[in-house]
């Protein structure tokens, strides 16, 4: 597998104005549905983020990059192995 880009990625949020941090969570922690009142744009390091948006759920590996509006109610949940992940946060 190859190496992810993080300081790439890093670089281009910042630049568009998102401040960055850094997560993991424990196998299957989450939360349930909620919204932020900021721009989400996250990349996934190691293990499984799964995102549900209108009743349909999307798994996130190693290397995908995931996208939420402010305001879009959704869910999150780690995978069996828990998840490790790069997002940035950016104030509507």
């Amino acid at each position: 597998m190859d190496a992810i880009d993080t300081s790439a990625f890093e670089a281009k949020l910042t630049a568009e104005g998102y401040r960055i941090f850094h997560r993991s969570l424990a196998p299957a922690e989450g939360l349930g549905d909620h919204v932020h009142d900021f721009d989400v744009w996250g990349l996934v390091l190691s293990g499984v983020f799964n995102i549900t948006r209108g009743g349909t759920t999307t798994p996130f590996g190693p290397g995908q990059a995931f996208r939420l509006d402010a305001g879009c109610e959704h869910s999150e949940c780690a995978g069996p192995d828990g998840v490790t992940f790069v997002v940035g946060r950016r104030a509507k």
